[in-house]
C-alpha cells in the first residue's frame, strides 16, 4: 500500500500523522510511503529523515492525496483537502481525528466523495478505553490548565490571580467537568499548582477511581447535575469543559445563565469545542485568535490545543496509532477490523454512507452498519 502524509494546513497545527521512524517500518514491511515537502519541520522532523527511511517527498500537497492509498493526517480535512477527496473518491481510505459529531458538513463532504474514512477518536477497546484519543486528552487536559492560568492573568483582562494563591491568599477555584482523561489530567495539574479543584463527573465510579490516589485536601468531587454544575461554575475562577462521548455532540452542561453568576473575569475553557463544546455560549476559535468574551467571561476554545505542543504531540500520538496504520496498510481495512474490533468502531464514513451509529445520530444523517 502507499501511505500518503501531507502536511496539516489548520491555523498552527505543527503536528505529523507519521514519524521518519514509522515511515521506515512501514518501508520496512513492504509498503511505499510519500510525505510532502517540509511536513515534519514544525515536530522537529527534516525532509532528509524521512528520505532516510525510504520515504519520497512531494513538494505539492495535491500530489501527496492523488497519488496515496491512504493518507494518514492529525486534524480533519478543510478547504482545498475537500477538493482533493471529492477527486479521489471511493479510492482513498483517510485516517485522523474527525470529530464529525460537531461538523455534520464534512460527514456529508465525506459521503459525497465516497471516502473511507476512520477517526482516531471514535476507535474504541472492548473495556471502553480510546486508545488513540487518549494521548492527545492527557495532553490538552493539562495544557487545559496551562490555558486557565495564563488567562487569569491581569494582562489578558481578567481577574489577576495566581493559581496558587500565597500565604493567606486564597488559590484558584478550578472547576472540572468530566472525569475522563481529559478531566483526570487537568485535576492532576490543577492540584499540583496549588489550586482548589473541584471535578465532576455523572456517575461515581471514575470519581472513585481518581480519589481513590489518595490526593491531598484540595480535591473535591461531585455527581454532575444541573444543579451541582450550577454551584460550582458560580464558585469558580476557571471552568474547563472536559465531556465527551464517542462519536457524539458534546452535552452543554454550562448555560448562558449560569454564566451570569460568575465574577467577572473569570475563564472558560472548552476541551470538548471538537465535538460541539461543553458551554452554550461556545464556539470554535485558533491561536491566532483564542479568547473571545461573552458576558464578562473570557472563553477559550481553541480546537486543537495539543497543536501547541507539536513535537510531545506527534510522539505521543503516533506511538498509538502506527499500529493501526500498520495493520491496515498490510491486511487492508476490512481484515484488519475483523481482527481489531476496536478499529472497526473507527470506521465513520464507507461506501457513501455514515456507518457509525453515534456519529449519524449527532449528524442527522441516515446510518449503515460497516461491512466488514
Amino acid at each position: 500500500m502507499k501511505i500518503g502524509v501531507p502536511k496539516e494546513i489548520k491555523t498552527e497545527e505543527h503536528r505529523v500523522a507519521l514519524t521518519p521512524i514509522g515511515a521506515a517500518k512501514l518501508v520496512a514491511a513492504g509498503h511505499s510511503v510519500v510525505v510532502q515537502a517540509a511536513m515534519g519541520v514544525g515536530s522537529g522532523f527534516t525532509d532528509d529523515q524521512y528520505l532516510g527511511a525510504g520515504a519520497a517527498i512531494e513538494g505539492e500537497p495535491e500530489q501527496v492525496w492523488s497519488s496515496s492509498d491512504m493518507v494518514v493526517k492529525v486534524k480533519e480535512p478543510i478547504g482545498v483537502e475537500l477538493d482533493y477527496l471529492e477527486r479521489r473518491g471511493s479510492d482513498l481510505t483517510l485516517f485522523t481525528y474527525l470529530h464529525l459529531a460537531g461538523v455534520a458538513g464534512l460527514a456529508k463532504a465525506l459521503c459525497r466523495a465516497g471516502t473511507t474514512a476512520i477517526a482516531y477518536e471514535t476507535v474504541q477497546t472492548a473495556n471502553g478505553e480510546f486508545p488513540l484519543l487518549a494521548p492527545m486528552s492527557e495532553i490538552a487536559g493539562k495544557l487545559a490548565v496551562h490555558a486557565g492560568a495564563e488567562y487569569l492573568r491581569r494582562p489578558q483582562g481578567s481577574k489577576g490571580i495566581l493559581v496558587s494563591g500565597g500565604p493567606g491568599i486564597r488559590p484558584a477555584n478550578i472547576c472540572i467537568i468530566g472525569a475522563g482523561v481529559v478531566g483526570q489530567n487537568a485535576a492532576r495539574l490543577a492540584m499540583a499548582m496549588g489550586a482548589s479543584v473541584t471535578l465532576l463527573n455523572r456517575s461515581s465510579g471514575k470519581l472513585r477511581e481518581f480519589a481513590s490516589h489518595g490526593y491531598p485536601g484540595n480535591l473535591v468531587t461531585e455527581i454532575a447535575s444541573h444543579e451541582s454544575i450550577a454551584i460550582a461554575v458560580q464558585e469558580s475562577d476557571v471552568v474547563i469543559g472536559a465531556v465527551y462521548v464517542a462519536g457524539a455532540k458534546a452535552q452543554h452542561v454550562v448555560t448562558r445563565e449560569m454564566l451570569g453568576t460568575m465574577e467577572a473575569g473569570s475563564v472558560l475553557v472548552d476541551v470538548s469545542i471538537d465535538q460541539g463544546g461543553s458551554f452554550e455560549t461556545s464556539h470554535p476559535t485558533t491561536f491566532d485568535d483564542p479568547v473571545f468574551v461573552v458576558d464578562d467571561v473570557l472563553h477559550y476554545c481553541v480546537a486543537n490545543m495539543p497543536g501547541s505542543v507539536p513535537r510531545t504531540s506527534t510522539l505521543a500520538l503516533t506511538n498509538e496509532t502506527f499500529p493501526y496504520v500498520l495493520a491496515i496498510a498490510s491486511e487492508g481495512l476490512e481484515n484488519a477490523a475483523r481482527k481489531k474490533a476496536a478499529l472497526m468502531k473507527g470506521v465513520n464514513v464507507s461506501d457513501g454512507s455514515v456507518v457509525n451509529e453515534a456519529v449519524a445520530a449527532a449528524t442527522g444523517l441516515e446510518y449503515r452498519p460497516f461491512q466488514s
